[in-house]
């Protein structure tokens, strides 16, 4: 290195950033050779931390404001002090910036459906989605055991871990709940709550704090759901055969409409018409079926012995008037 690589090198003294779009998490400063000059200006802003690694290891934190890279607790990386190095220094730094701020709006959900036992229908396989937001909590754990010495890392190369933390302790809190999956819609910020407590150790081991979990919607694979549907228009339904009585009342207009259709809607109009008037007699007469079936009673004749109708005076073989005496 010529000495007047040297001296352009030192006019690099202060050391900050600025977030140029969202989803960054971990950034690391830009710097020749990865050396630091001594009396270097470190700024950090609010929602962010820095991280000072030295040869490797980090070497201290720095919360928001201004700080002098100058104690004896950090390397003092001048080219002035290493002149049998040809000015190259073999002290090697790195300052990493972090981003605090709350990332929001992250989206989990499951790809394919899970299988939890519900009270009401069994074994079933729900399907679920939501959101969550979470901050970096410890710097120095998130840099070692997530983002390490990549040069940039973001959101995205993120968030395929955190969601399957959140499907697996979401299957976990379901299989638990005991609340039938009917009830889960009126459960759901309990349920939120519940999976988020469960998830909050996870976030904290790769040095993450989960500020919020939303459960905002549960659903049933296709078939399942049309079996709740169909159970739901039954209870609905109630009386089958007021039911019944409704539906021919409402078929009667559309019956008339199609009148001018020919013989075949004239035909159904009257086939409808005569249904609908004998659904009117059986609701305005409950004990019709009682008479039809007396009706058909019969009683013997005194005379002769034969059979007549209820209701005959006389024997029609005999001419003997009826006795009151009745049979089947």
């Amino acid at each position: 290195m010529t000495l007047g690589q040297f001296i352009r090198k030192q006019f690099v003294d202060v050391i900050q950033w600025t977030e140029p779009e969202n989803g960054i998490l971990s950034y690391r400063f830009p710097m020749r050779d990865m050396e630091i000059q001594l009396g270097a200006q470190l700024t950090v802003r609010e929602s962010q931390a820095a991280l000072f690694v030295d040869e490797g290891r980090i070497a201290d934190v720095f919360a928001p404001g201004r700080h002098r890279l100058d104690t004896e607790n950090l390397p003092l990386l001048t080219n002035l002090m290493h002149w049998d190095k040809f000015f190259e220094s073999p002290f090697k730094s790195d300052v990493y910036f972090l981003s605090t701020r709350l990332q929001l709006n992250q989206r989990w959900g499951t790809s394919n459906p899970i299988t939890v036992r519900d009270s009401d229908f069994g074994i079933v396989r729900l399907r679920a989605f939501g959101t969550y937001s979470y901050r970096i909590m410890d710097p120095a754990r998130f840099h070692t055991a997530v983002s390490g010495t990549r040069e940039v890392f973001l959101t995205v190369n993120l968030e395929g871990q955190l969601r399957s933390l959140a499907v697996a302790r979401m299957t976990d809190v379901f299989a638990s709940s005991g609340i039938a999956f009917v009830d889960m819609a009126s459960n759901q910020i309990e349920l939120s709550e519940r999976i988020g407590e469960a998830l909050g150790a996870d976030f904290a081991e790769l040095g993450l704090a989960l500020e919020s979990f939303v459960v905002t919607s549960l659903s049933l694979p296709e078939a399942l759901q049309k079996r709740l549907d169909e159970r739901i228009g039954m209870n609905i339904v109630g009386d089958l055969g007021q039911y019944a009585r409704f539906q021919t009342g409402q078929s009667i207009p559309l019956a008339a409409a199609n009148q001018g259709g020919g013989g075949a809607a004239l035909g159904a109009g009257l086939g409808v018409g005569m249904a609908m008037a004998q659904e009117m007699a059986q609701a305005m007469k409950p004990s019709a079926i009682t008479a039809t079936a007396s009706a058909g009673d019969t009683r013997f004749c005194s005379g002769c012995g034969g059979r007549l109708a209820v209701s005959a005076k006389y024997c029609s073989d005999c001419g003997t008037a009826a006795a009151s005496t009745t049979g089947h």
